[in-house]
This record gives structure tokens, C-alpha cells and sequence, in this order.
């Protein structure tokens, strides 16, 4: 079980009016997240449901309009999610779910059992080919396009019955697909009227589930915005 969730003020979000970034490698554990970037949602999850909210400082960032030290001082590949470290500053969202499950205490995110995380691993896999499916159909009929991949998370959905998540327990992996499936739902609701959860019921009771965890709930952002910023980066709108 995680540890009580503590709700915290979220930090204000800096821009490139931002001139000077925080004191680098000072011995502050710091995230460096964009509100919107769902990639950057799984590492604040993963900190969030590991009780880290003390030990690892978020720092908001444009993922517009970035600061220029981000990039020049902070993280080279001028993405988010990153952390900084152990004197380091290391980045791209899978990899920072496993360094957090492994580096610091709190709940683990990954069974012991082997069989589950090889699925673990499998499904990990999958989400690159998952995001680019649906990414990819808004340029063209999201309806026609994008079943096959939701199918392929209704059956793996199917494998502990007794369980809503993926591996029988809460996990990384659910913290991987959480933030985009959230995003998808709404955004395949709003723009095509697509439910993804139609005849799918165990993804809506995955969406159900994952609606009652706190450390999930705090990163989701607002949907009338979320919706406004797809259609202006995938739709022209």
C-alpha cells in the first residue's frame, strides 16, 4: 500500500522568462515535469505514489516556450521528464519509472515474480507501438484505426481476473499507460464520439480503478485544455 497521500501545491510554471534555474546539484533531489506532457505525468505518478512528494522537489516547465538554462544547464536533450540526481541528470520516462522504483523507498512498482515481469517487459515494450497507433489515427479515421490497440490492452487486462491492473497489483505499468490512456479517452470522445471502453469492459474498469488513486488523479490536467491542445497540435484547430 502506498503511504497516505499528502495533496501539495503544485509549483508555478516556468517559461523562457525564467532566467536563472534552480541551484544545480546543490543536494536537492529535483523533477523537472511540464504539466501537459503526459511522458512526464509517469515519473510524477511513480513519485507521488512512492511517498516522495519531500524528498524529490518538482520543477513546472513550459513545454512550449522551455527556459533557455533548461537545455543549456539542466538536460541537454531538452525533454522532459527528467531527474536530477546524485550530483546527475538523467531523463526519458521508462527508464525514470524503474531508476525511482529502484533508488528510492516506498512502495516497489514491480512484482517479485518473474512471470510477471517478463509481462511487465512485454507490455513496457508495447507502449511505443501503442502511442504511435493512436497518434498516428488522427490524421486519419481514429474509428477504423485504433481498435486493435485498445483489443491488445483488453486482453492482456484479461490475464489476473481477480485483479483490474495489468499485473495482478498496481505497477509501473500502469503508471506507464495511465496518463496517455487518459488523455486518449477524452480526446477520441470529444473530437470523433469514439468510446474506447465500448466492449471493453475490463479497460473501463482499469480507467475506473486508476481514477481512485490519488498519486494518478493530481497529475491529470484539465480536460477542456487538454482537448484545446491536441486539436491545435495534431488537427489545426
Amino acid at each position: 500500500m502506498p503511504p497516505p497521500f499528502v495533496k501539495e501545491d503544485l509549483p508555478p510554471i516556468l517559461d523562457s522568462t525564467s532566467l536563472e534555474p534552480p541551484p544545480l546539484f546543490d543536494g536537492t533531489t529535483r523533477l523537472y515535469i511540464a504539466y501537459t506532457c503526459p511522458y512526464a505525468q509517469r515519473a510524477w505518478i511513480a513519485r507521488n505514489y512512492k511517498g516522495l512528494q519531500d524528498e524529490i522537489k518538482l520543477v513546472a516547465i513550459d513545454i512550449g516556450n522551455k527556459p533557455i538554462w533548461y537545455k543549456e544547464k539542466v538536460y541537454p536533450e531538452n525533454k522532459v521528464p527528467s531527474l536530477e540526481h546524485n550530483n546527475k541528470v538523467i531523463g526519458e520516462s521508462l527508464d525514470l519509472l524503474k531508476y525511482l522504483d529502484d533508488n528510492f523507498e516506498g512502495p516497489k512498482l514491480l512484482p517479485n515474480d518473474p512471470s510477471k515481469q517478463q509481462f511487465a517487459e512485454e507490455l513496457l515494450e508495447y507502449t511505443n507501438t501503442f502511442n504511435k497507433t493512436l497518434f498516428t489515427s488522427f490524421k486519419g479515421d481514429p474509428a477504423k484505426e485504433i481498435g486493435s490497440a485498445f483489443d491488445y490492452l483488453e486482453t492482456a487486462l484479461n490475464k489476473f481476473k481477480d485483479d483490474p491492473f495489468f499485473l495482478g497489483q498496481f505497477s509501473l505499468v500502469d503508471i506507464a499507460y495511465g496518463p496517455f490512456i487518459g488523455n486518449f479517452q477524452i480526446i477520441f470522445q470529444d473530437v470523433w464520439k469514439y468510446d474506447i471502453t465500448a466492449g471493453r469492459p475490463k479497460l473501463g474498469a482499469w480507467i475506473e480503478e486508476m481514477n481512485k488513486i490519488d498519486a494518478y488523479t493530481q497529475t491529470k490536467y484539465d480536460p477542456a485544455k487538454i482537448v484545446a491542445s491536441y486539436k491545435k497540435r495534431f488537427l489545426g484547430q
